[in-house]
């Protein structure tokens, strides 16, 4: 599950945004990818999903996301970092004969944990795809926005395998930057049925949803201009989703807690539960893998996150779980935030204001079981996709 949230600000910002009053423009696209703007959704078909051709972009669908979140050791101090790049088709421009028509929009997000310095820094840009600017192929992953990257290729000498993958991605932030390289060590998990993932109870509420976990990550993190070599002899994992849909929420949804754990032992953990504007869960989900075992996928009624502890951020006022209990099939497990301040803010463009960060995952006895992403959006006002 992943918050959109793009635009840029500042010299960041493109040319073509520049040109118009960017609240003017922004007003124009966001009515433009709003729920009123195309046909009622219809049901996504079960599928088998085909690669590398899916690791692409699918621009007949109204939103895509390819999203790396991960944890490494730099300079001799703990990292998270996260990585988004999202594609949305406007459905009011489809129509347009004009080459300048703004059909798809690429947005990219970029943000670093600095635990060491307790501080989350974070960068975003937009543009409308084309003019060499911002580009998504449908071929395979390779999305790029100005300075911005993410690709995918394969390692197995010309023959694709989906255990040998390897993606490289380049950001170049304002105070940070990330050069980093993720090493595919297991097959990719098809999240939901084979790839089909249910996110709330009419069928028309679905994603084509796989996830990468177990990532070996190796590269850079350049920090207010120091380049800091990650530390490969220390743990160092990252966990990739790519997800696209017609339509993910439930018109009484007004968000998402989300988890993607990679476990110490190489099992991978993902749960997540959709809310009412009360609290409670409208559906929820999820999946967990051994090493060389089967997927577990689990059902709306097998997942329960229950908070433990609340942060409330001086900036939103917004009051986010900091540690949960997430009851699964497998174990109930804490989920702990490694810093609590890791609210991103993007009132300054599209509003949404999220919390997304580094958390450790334990058992119930209170041992370390692995480490991932927590993301919680929809608690200053309603999620819309």
């Amino acid at each position: 599950m992943r918050a959109l949230t793009p635009m840029p600000t500042g010299a960041a910002a493109p040319a073509m945004v520049r040109a118009l009053s960017r609240r003017r423009w922004l007003a124009w696209a966001l009515g433009a990818m709003g729920a009123g703007a195309g046909p009622i959704a219809q049901a996504l078909p079960a599928r088998a999903l085909q690669f590398p051709r899916d690791h692409g972009s699918h621009s007949e669908l109204r939103t895509e996301w390819w999203y790396i979140t991960g944890y490494a050791t730099a300079g001799g101090r703990p990292f998270g970092f996260q990585v988004t790049f999202f594609r949305s088709r406007m459905d009011a421009t489809q129509a347009m004969q004009s080459a300048f028509a703004a059909k798809q929009l690429v947005f990219a997000h970029a943000a670093v944990t600095d635990v060491q310095g307790r501080r989350l820094l974070h960068d975003q840009r937009m543009a409308r795809a084309g003019f060499g600017v911002a580009q998504a192929s449908e071929a395979d992953t390779a999305v790029r926005l100005r300075d911005w990257s993410l690709q995918r290729q394969d390692t197995a000498r010309g023959k694709p395998d989906t255990a040998t993958s390897r993606y490289t991605t380049q950001v170049v932030g304002e105070h940070f930057g990330l050069q980093l390289q993720f090493d595919a060590t297991q097959p990719l998990l098809l999240q939901g049925q084979q790839g089909l993932s249910r996110k709330g109870p009419q069928a028309a509420q679905a994603s084509y949803y796989y996830s990468q976990p177990q990532l070996a990550v190796s590269g850079r993190i350049v920090l207010d201009g120091r380049t800091l070599t990650i530390d490969t002899t220390q743990s160092a994992r990252a966990w990739m989703d790519h997800e696209w849909s017609e339509a993910l929420l439930a018109d009484d949804a007004v968000g998402w807690d989300w988890i993607g754990m990679n476990l110490l032992d190489g099992s991978a953990l993902t749960a997540f539960r959709l809310r009412r504007a009360d609290g409670t869960a409208l559906w929820a989900g999820g999946s967990f893998r051994a090493v060389g075992q089967a997927t577990r996928v689990f059902t709306a009624t097998e997942v329960a996150w229950r908070p433990l502890r609340w942060w409330t951020s001086p900036e939103s006022g917004a009051r986010y779980a900091v540690q949960w209990e997430v009851q699964t099939p497998v174990g109930t497990y804490t989920v702990a935030a490694v810093l609590d301040a890791q609210e991103l803010d993007s009132s300054a463009s599209t509003g949404a204001v999220y919390w997304e960060g580094l958390s450790d995952l334990l058992h119930a006895n209170g041992n370390v079981a692995g480490r991932g992403y927590l993301e919680m959006t929809g608690y200053t006002r309603a999620m819309r996709l």
